[in-house]
């Protein structure tokens, strides 16, 4: 059973540093992120919005009270990036993305390391 909380710790960890890293990409507006969300037709106000929720979400996954809607609200972003590569058939992207959404339900399965029962 500790095993399992030290391997969900790593997860959350992750999932929390990779959330950080593309929000704030996205927040200020990276020229890499305004052309991947651009052939969207996303604006950089829109990159920029969307920077700022993942970077909420990533902080919300920290604390046992806001963990699943941090989960939620990062995997609802990776689905929305997912459905749009789909639109696009671009399926590299799509597999690039399934893992990140796959970590997010994981850690929501394992549950927060640190919840009381």
């Amino acid at each position: 059973m500790m095993i399992l909380k030290i391997i969900n710790s790593i997860l959350i960890l992750v999932a929390v540093f990779m959330g950080i890293k593309h929000g704030w990409n996205m927040l200020t507006a990276k020229p890499e992120m305004l052309e991947m969300f651009g052939k969207w037709n996303f604006s950089k106000n829109a990159v920029m919005i969307n920077g700022a929720v993942t970077l909420i979400a990533s902080l919300l996954i920290l604390f046992p009270k806001t963990f699943v809607w941090g989960n939620f609200l990062m995997a609802a972003g990776i689905l929305m990036i997912i459905c749009l590569q789909l639109l696009q058939k671009d399926l590299k992207g799509v597999a690039i993305e399934i893992p990140f959404l796959l970590l997010n339900l994981v850690i929501i399965y394992l549950q927060h390391p640190l919840k009381t029962n």
